[in-house]
């Protein structure tokens, strides 16, 4: 009796704390809503061309800010950020995932940030401040060439 006792503690007690077990700091949806958030935060912070400090953002440096507080060092500029991530489809978005538009004729020049809901957050342009966009604008789903999800390890 008493060695039954002991081991049926024993399974409850490997139960417990296998169900304890916290997740892994390092999966992409964790990570993509830490860096969502962290963007959501620069909203109404300045553009400024090679920025990628709440003094001033560029996008692709509102991108490498967000997600270094999350934890994850990403490529500074967006041709590196497109090297960094694999394409997904724009039915599968989650915060955190890159979404990269064709403005002014040029392949990939701009670089968002999915915060849920169809929008993004993003730095725009000179003159303007971090905001947020929605897929839902003709104009943002014209110039989407790609929804992306950053490699991470």
């Amino acid at each position: 009796m008493r060695v039954r006792t002991i081991v049926g503690i024993g399974l409850v007690a490997a139960t417990l704390i296998g169900c304890s077990s916290t997740p892994r700091q390092s999966e992409p949806s964790t990570i993509g809503n830490l860096a969502a958030r962290h963007a959501l935060d620069m909203q109404g912070k300045p553009y400024r061309y090679g920025g990628n400090t709440p003094r001033g953002f560029d996008c692709s440096g509102l991108v490498q800010y967000s997600y270094s507080l999350a934890g994850i060092d990403l490529p500074r500029s967006t041709e590196g950020l497109w090297k960094y991530s694999s394409a997904i489809s724009t039915r599968n978005l989650q915060p955190g995932d890159l979404l990269f538009f064709n403005q002014e004729g040029k392949r990939s020049s701009h670089v968002a940030i999915y915060v849920g809901s169809q929008r993004f957050v993003h730095a725009p342009s000179t003159g303007k401040r971090v905001s947020i966009g929605s897929l839902n604008s003709a104009y943002w789903r014209r110039h989407l060439e790609s929804a992306r999800r950053p490699l991470l390890q």
